[in-house]
């Protein structure tokens, strides 16, 4: 099995919803399916914020990784953020979030992303050291604040 990424598609909503699902009850996360169809659906259908990767088999996906996008200031182009990723707890540890997440990378810097950032985890330990191998590094400049309407 490999860490292979596919563009996730509205034809793909069910088996995308319910790894979210799987990952929002993991990580203790509030949401309903409401909440997962209003989220999931714009990205789905070609939103320019963002897009939604399915990892591995398109047929019966182990994972997913969520990426918004921005236009960055300090950066002085396209930045993403890494929202969510995902590999289902019975095949995490075999390098297929390795393997998608660095795809990932590639993809994006060679469409014009200049900066992909990631917050922090439920398990800091796991995901530092694999955003680390991957190169991503503390940002040098404040802390994310955010209001809520």
């Amino acid at each position: 099995m490999t860490g292979a990424l596919h563009l996730a598609t509205a034809d793909d909503f069910a088996k995308l919803e319910a790894l979210v699902a799987a990952f929002h009850a993991e990580h203790q996360i509030t949401s309903d399916a409401t909440h997962r169809q209003t989220a999931l659906q714009p990205l789905l259908e070609g939103s320019p914020y963002g897009v939604a990767y399915l990892i591995g088999p398109r047929r019966a996906p182990v994972g997913y990784v969520i990426v918004t996008f921005t236009w960055s200031m300090a950066f002085a182009g396209l930045s993403g953020t890494i929202e969510e990723v995902f590999i289902r707890p019975n095949v995490r540890g075999r390098g297929m979030a390795s393997n998608a997440l660095f795809g990932l990378c590639q993809t994006l810097e060679n469409n014009g992303v200049v900066a992909l950032h990631v917050e922090g985890s439920p398990n800091p330990s796991t995901s530092s050291k694999l955003f680390a191998r991957l190169g991503f590094r503390a940002a040098e400049h404040g802390t994310r604040l955010t209001r809520l309407r």
